[in-house]
């Protein structure tokens, strides 16, 4: 073999050595990556559901990154949207919420710690749903009218559980005690997951939270919903009636659930994560496993997120501002 055949041959493989490790590498920094998914509520609630079964999705279409759920509960919402608001701006931390810390919290938080409109960007939305009012399975009531007639029973006082405090959950629970003149207290827990647990052992005898967070126990008797909001009734619950059609209009828009990430992020890693969660959302899997939980599901860009969430806000304003809430 001559030198310079030699050579060649020699430069060739080196060549080939340097690609695969240069492959490797590149396999290796991407594998390495972490994507934390912030969460404002205890783990066991709808809202840390939803984050885990995106989570476990996300890891092939964000090419084998491990994405981790990362529960933040507090102040529905608040300590999760401030870790997002110091989080570094590089498309590896996104804070995924419904309305309330979004939307609501800023309306009735004198300080919240941080402001939606400066402080994040909507990367994109997954879906929307309604919020329901359920009774306990020890309560007697078998729909909202009958509700309504044991509180009077009891005095015309109860006590409903929220899953946090000054959240839309409350706000209906002050409409319907101002409708119906009843004597209503909305007891605000840390999440849906402590709610429910005193809801399924009888502690509290109704509560307001998400679909989410009851259908699984509705579907097995062991709460019932008896209304929900929304224009029209659920596909997974249709035998339930809306507000507006037991005589309580106004609740009609709905809420969003939408990934946020800190002001300054680049446009490209939003797009990056955009379009693996619309690929996520077209699987099947995926879909189905969400839809089975009340939500509606379909893929919002992050602009249609921001006008979503523009939308609900104005309506909430008005909403909040007639029930005369102070912030706190």
């Amino acid at each position: 073999m001559s030198t310079s055949a030699f050579s060649r041959r020699t430069l060739l493989r080196g060549a080939s050595a340097a690609a695969v490790l240069a492959s490797f590498g590149a396999a290796r920094a991407q594998s390495s990556r972490t994507v934390r998914i912030l969460v404002g509520f205890p783990p066991g609630g709808g809202t840390d559901a939803i984050a885990r079964i995106l989570a476990e999705a996300l890891k092939d279409e964000l090419g084998g990154a491990t994405v981790i759920v990362e529960n933040k509960p507090g102040a529905g919402g608040q300590l999760a949207a401030q870790a997002l608001k110091a989080a570094a701006p590089d498309g590896n931390t996104v804070f995924l919420s419904h309305d309330h810390s979004i939307s609501i919290l800023p309306q009735v938080v004198k300080t919240p710690g941080f402001d939606p409109a400066k402080d994040f960007v909507p990367v994109a939305g997954f879906a929307t749903f309604v919020n329901a009012f359920a009774v306990s399975g020890g309560n007697p009531a078998k729909g909202f009218n009958e509700y309504v007639a044991w509180v009077r029973g009891q005095g015309g006082k109860g006590a409903v559980g929220v899953p946090a405090p000054a959240s839309v959950p409350e706000f209906l629970v002050k409409v319907i005690a101002e409708k119906y003149k009843l004597d209503l207290v909305a007891a605000p827990y840390r999440g849906s997951a402590p709610m429910m647990a005193d809801m399924l052992g009888n502690q509290i005898a109704a509560g307001v939270g998400s679909i989410p967070d009851f259908i699984e126990n509705h579907k097995h008797g062991k709460v019932r919903v008896v209304g929900v909001l929304g224009s029209a009734r659920q596909a997974v619950m249709p035998d339930v009636p809306t507000f507006a059609e037991l005589g309580l209009a106004g609740f009609e828009d709905v809420p969003y659930y939408g990934l946020f990430a800190p002001v300054g992020t680049p446009k490209a890693a939003l797009d990056g994560l955009s379009a693996a969660l619309a690929k996520v959302l077209a699987k099947p899997a995926v879909h189905d496993r969400l839809a089975a939980m009340g939500l509606t599901v379909g893929h919002m860009t992050g602009e249609q997120l921001g006008q979503r969430e523009r939308a609900y806000t104005a309506v909430w304003t008005r909403i909040i501002k007639a029930t005369g809430f102070v912030p706190q």
